[in-house]
Order: C-alpha cells, then structure tokens, then sequence
C-alpha cells in the first residue's frame, strides 16, 4: 500500500509544482484597420489576493519582441476566468502573433496562444 501511494504522489508532483500558473484559456485578433488589431485574451488563474494574481499577458512577434503589454492592475478573486482586451499596432509583414501570461509569484508561464491574423 505504502509503495502505491508513493507512486501516486510522484505521478502527481509535476501538478503540483506547476499549480497556480497562469492558463490561456482563448484569445483572438480583430483587425481595426491602419495595422491595428484588437487582441482580446481569456485567462484563468487562482487568484487569492493581492500577493497572489495573473498581473499581466503580452502579445508576440514570431522573433519574441514584444508588440504590446496588457498590465492586470488587481486580482480577479471572483471573476474566473475573465477576458480583457488591447488594442496594438502590428506589423503587415507579421501574420500571426503568440500570447504569453504571467502572475505575481511565478513570473511567466510556459504556455504560448497562437493566433493567425486575418488582414
């Protein structure tokens, strides 16, 4: 029985140590005209307060720069999972961009959302 539960905690320890990590939930681009897109990004986080929150997503050019920076100035506790909108200028040589998320403790997390732009 001993050796089962071990085995069953060690399956479980990369879940728990990824745990509190920020998740793309969905996200998208809408042309606005002029190279101006409209990116609108889902997220979900266990946000338990201040000293613990998703405090920002970035959009990405495909060589890693940053085309823009949506700051999440206060937790959503109680409002899971939640979307919240930037408007950027891109680039008409770039046809897809990545987004990437980051919360208060564990800085950015590994996931990237990809999206194809329509122009």
């Amino acid at each position: 029985m001993r050796h089962i539960l071990i085995s069953l905690l060690l399956g479980l320890l990369p879940s728990l140590l990824s745990a509190g990590g920020v998740e793309i939930i969905d996200a998208n681009a809408t042309a606005s005209g002029h190279g101006r897109y409209h990116i609108q990004v889902t997220l979900r986080h266990t946000d338990s307060g201040w000293e613990h929150y998703a405090n920002a997503w970035r959009v990405l050019a495909p060589d890693g720069s940053i085309l823009g920076e949506r700051r999440l100035l206060h937790p959503h506790v109680d409002e899971q999972p939640f979307t919240r909108g930037l408007t950027i200028a891109i680039p008409d040589e770039i046809t897809e961009v990545e987004i990437e998320a980051q919360d208060s403790r564990h800085g950015t997390g590994k996931q990237r959302f990809r999206i194809r732009l329509h122009r």
